[in-house]
């Protein structure tokens, strides 16, 4: 993959972590596996919902850093049990896999569910607390 040049201008000092944003969201756009949904649930937040046949939750691992989110799975050799099957057709893909979001500012995880193998990611966007400062107004004497 090829890096953007857009921010390599002597104009735009200052805006590495803008530009770190966007390369993590290019590499994340390029990934195809495992497919997954994304619900706005209105005020109760967002819903990341990825379809993880096959997984158990121990095989599971969801982690928030730096407003990334990485949710990965992996597969060990208990899991490669079936690997001396003779299958007709193999649908179900088998493979660890990681996958990365970006999130929003202020966007928090509040939870993570396997059901039916679909692995739900909640999130919610806390208010903002609205605050009152009084400014003294000195006099100018």
């Amino acid at each position: 993959m090829t890096r953007a040049v857009y921010f390599d201008s002597p104009f735009l000092l200052g805006f590495e972590q803008l530009q770190a944003g966007i390369d993590r969201a290019a590499k994340a756009a390029t990934d195809a596996y495992p497919p997954y949904n994304v619900e706005d649930r209105g005020d109760q937040g967002i819903r990341i919902s990825l379809a993880v046949a096959g997984f158990s939750a121990e095989q599971l691992d969801v982690q928030v850093e730096n407003r990334q989110l990485t949710v990965a799975g992996r597969k060990d050799e208990a899991g490669k049990a079936g690997e001396g099957r003779a299958y007709l057709h193999r649908g179900i893909a088998a493979r660890s896999f990681t996958r990365s979001f970006v999130l929003a500012e202020g966007l928090e995880v509040t939870g993570a569910s396997l059901e039916h193998g679909v692995l739900h990611i909640d999130l919610t966007r806390p208010k903002p607390e609205e605050t009152v400062r009084k400014i003294p107004v000195r006099r100018a004497d």
